[in-house]
């Protein structure tokens, strides 16, 4: 048997429930509440982490537009290298297990010049004349060995070729930083970095290294 109500009494129910006693919408829709909780922490979470790629693309694009030279482009893009980047890790991680044996002035000289390196070759591939279109993918997506991944792309401004460069993004106390770059998705920044810098460490130990990206930074930077 279905009992039927008019609107006025239907009402009337209604506001003597709500009166009777304050209702806890977290006892009556815990799981609905629990999900909109879920959703708006990975919101966030994806948002921060996506932060400091978008920045650092911006910068870039700002770069490539009022930088006439190679210099002029690192001094506007450092500042956005520094907040993206966990450039000590990304070293660490470059270097390998030789790494601790390292001396502290050793890993701080190496330390500045491989932050040189980074900017100067950002500043090198960025040219005016290029007029390459940033896009960074509005969700970011689970790392496997923990982090977010954050996945942009990079191509001209005709619409032709785009690469996929991904960042390994890792939260720590400054916050959201990348960790590593994947070139066309799979391409390991840091492991080509380790196989590159362990010639120069081989024959010249830290401080060869060093002289190794400073020569690069130099290179980078002649227009």
């Amino acid at each position: 048997m279905i009992c039927r109500f008019s609107p006025k009494v239907t009402l009337s129910l209604l506001s003597v429930c709500l009166l009777a006693a304050p209702v806890s919408l977290k006892a009556v829709f815990p799981e609905a509440i629990a999900q909109t909780a879920s959703n708006a922490a990975t919101s966030a979470e994806t948002t921060s982490a996506a932060a400091p790629v978008a920045a650092l693309y911006e910068a870039l694009k700002s770069a490539q537009k009022a930088g006439k030279t190679a210099q002029q482009r690192a001094t506007m893009i450092a500042p956005a290298v520094d907040h993206a980047f966990d450039l000590e890790t990304i070293l660490r991680r470059s270097v390998g297990v030789r790494y601790n044996s390292l001396s502290p002035a050793d890993r701080t000289r190496l330390l500045g010049s491989f932050r040189q390196f980074t900017i100067a070759r950002y500043a090198s591939s960025f040219k005016p004349e290029s007029q390459v279109v940033f896009t960074v993918l509005p969700q970011t997506r689970p790392n496997p060995t923990g982090g977010q991944i954050v996945d942009t792309t990079i191509g001209g401004t005709d619409g032709g070729d785009v690469t996929p460069i991904d960042y390994i993004m890792t939260n720590g106390a400054s916050g959201w930083r990348i960790t590593d770059i994947l070139l066309n998705a799979h391409i390991s920044q840091v492991a080509a970095q380790r196989a590159d810098f362990g010639g120069a460490l081989s024959q010249g130990g830290a401080s060869g290294l060093a002289d190794h990206l400073d020569s690069k930074t130099a290179h980078f930077l002649h227009d």
